[in-house]
């Protein structure tokens, strides 16, 4: 009797490399991740442009204006986590089609809203469908584009269309203001989302949509989404968030600001103790996460890209349109510079596989420095344009988009492949936490500043501000520069279990692979006795 095969776990596991698929179809789903992405990007940044025409239209303050852009921020960092682990644990196609239907199906209903608070409420729910769709994006984008190279460059367009929307989004969103109505800034999403959801039913195929938990029969999964822990964390950062965003409105002594911001506190250290006292393979986030190499500075280093960014899209937008009293074209123009750059950097993916990330995240923090001082100095008149700002915004762009796209792809070499989702969110909440509480200070010093020099019409509030944002940077460079090991450089991801080496430890699942290949090789062997002549 011939013996039987043993079982392999190369069979069943993520970490794997699929089947190929072809070129062409590799590139089209490249382009609808790229499109997902877009969008959850553009539903931000457009908006900056409609507020003035919300404001007037629905007779919102000052306030609640401000909560239609930290309303979306708020769901869409706090819900990256569970999204990250359904779609580690479950199917990614389904969370991306989703979260892309949802948000498309969402943006139609707001487009038709004429109310403060359910145009509000909208905004939250968009931000929960557009949650769904980064981490299962990034789970299906690592399995189409298996080896690095490939992935290092897919990952750098893909975080590059995200800084061309957050520009895009300005100038479209102007356009339609200018020349339409604030509408149409909803509608536009959902005549993208649509189509988009629907065709990605079709082109992706099942076999780059397995996760590590395919062995798992559905109650073992349930139990796999660590819903307890997943709700603290959400929780804490929903009142974490609405503490930091309400501070620079509300008063950082004010009630309403300290006790959601001591709460949230005391939920993360919470949370952080339960993911020690479950099983590993349960953990949303395994404490074992933040000792992979370098995920715990990369992770720091993810706080600043976004942050940079919405500094300076706000600051010069109220800036230029309500002091220079440019029209809202003028001022998406002028802000062209930042989304050229960043998606001409968002093509230097590759070089991480020449070059260590640690030099080329550390050439972008670099690139910051200058920008940062550059506007500090200068910008508080028309004409300190092309002196000051257009090569600040050069330089700075392009250091914020080497920054991210090398921290990202660092970031994903650090972790197993099957924790994409996980990483993905992780990834992105850092990005918006950084960008929410970055602006919260920005905008307190911004305040206090002007309060006392000459106010909103002066610069030296804006000024204060840049310098606050390059001790961010400088502290940034510092902190890479020490802390970033190189010794991991361009090795293999790890597997399943194992912060130091690439070497794949046993695991929950293993363990069962190991109890099948046990039992085969013992029926193999009674089989081989029984075939013995007598």
């Amino acid at each position: 009797m011939l013996p039987l095969p043993p079982l392999s776990p190369a069979q069943t596991l993520v970490d794997h490399e699929p089947k190929k698929l072809s070129l062409t179809r590799r590139l089209v789903l490249l382009v609808m991740f790229c499109l997902a992405q877009f969008l959850d990007a553009f539903n931000n940044s457009a908006l900056f442009s409609a507020i003035p025409a919300l404001e007037v239209s629905m007779g919102m303050t000052e306030s609640q204006s401000t909560w239609i852009i930290s309303a979306f921020q708020l769901t869409f960092a706090s819900f990256l986590l569970i999204s990250g682990r359904i779609s580690d644990v479950y199917n990614p196609k389904i969370a991306f089609i989703g979260g892309v239907s949802g948000l498309g199906v969402i943006s139609l209903c707001a487009g038709f809203v004429d109310d403060t608070i359910p145009v509000i409420v909208l905004r939250a729910l968009s931000g929960i469908a557009s949650s769904m769709t980064i981490p299962s994006a990034l789970t299906l984008l690592v399995n189409v584009f298996p080896d690095p190279l490939e992935q290092a460059r897919a990952i750098g367009l893909f975080g590059g269309c995200g800084c061309v929307a957050n520009v895009l989004g300005l100038m479209i969103g102007a356009m339609f203001v200018e020349w339409a109505s604030y509408h149409w800034v909803f509608w536009f999403v959902a005549i993208v989302a649509v189509p988009v959801a629907l065709a990605c039913v079709f082109i992706i195929p099942p076999e780059i949509s397995k996760t590590t938990d395919n062995l798992e029969p559905a109650a073992a999964k349930w139990k796999s989404l660590d819903l307890l822990g997943v709700s603290i964390l959400t929780v804490a950062l929903i009142l974490f968030i609405f503490a930091v965003t309400s501070g620079s409105t509300d008063g950082w002594a004010s009630a309403i600001v300290l006790v959601p911001l001591i709460v949230s506190i005391l939920m993360v250290v919470g949370f952080f103790y339960w993911e020690t006292l479950i099983p590993v393979d349960k953990a949303a986030i395994p404490p074992r996460t933040w000792f992979y190499h370098n995920f715990s500075i990369l992770f720091a280093v993810a706080l600043l890209p976004y942050l940079w960014w919405s500094t300076v899209f706000t600051i010069f937008t109220t800036l230029w349109q309500n002091v220079f009293e440019w029209s809202v074209i003028s001022s998406a123009v002028h802000m062209f510079p930042i989304g050229v750059i960043a998606f001409a950097m968002s093509f230097t993916g590759s070089l991480s596989r020449i070059f260590s990330p640690k030099w080329i995240i550390l050439t972008g923090l670099s690139f910051c420095m200058v920008a940062t001082a550059l506007l500090a100095l200068g910008g508080g008149k028309p004409q300190d344009y092309w002196p000051y700002i257009f090569p600040a915004f050069a330089l700075g762009s392009a250091g914020a988009m080497l920054t991210y796209t090398h921290t990202n792809i660092a970031i994903f070499q650090a972790a197993p492949s099957s924790m994409a989702g996980t990483v993905g969110a992780i990834f992105n909440g850092a990005l918006q936490f950084g960008s929410a509480i970055g602006l919260a200070g920005a905008s307190s010093i911004e305040t206090s500043v002007e309060a006392i020099h000459g106010g909103s019409r002066e610069y030296g509030g804006r000024a204060a501000t840049f310098w606050f944002l390059f001790g961010v940077v400088s502290l940034q460079f510092i902190s890479v520069s020490i802390f970033y090991d190189r010794s991991t450089d361009h090795i293999p991801q790890p597997k399943h279990g194992n912060p130091v080496n690439p070497v794949q430890l046993s695991t929950h699942f293993d363990e069962k692979l190991n109890e099948a290949n046990m039992t085969m090789t013992v029926v193999n062997a009674k089989a081989d006795l029984a075939d013995l002549p007598v």
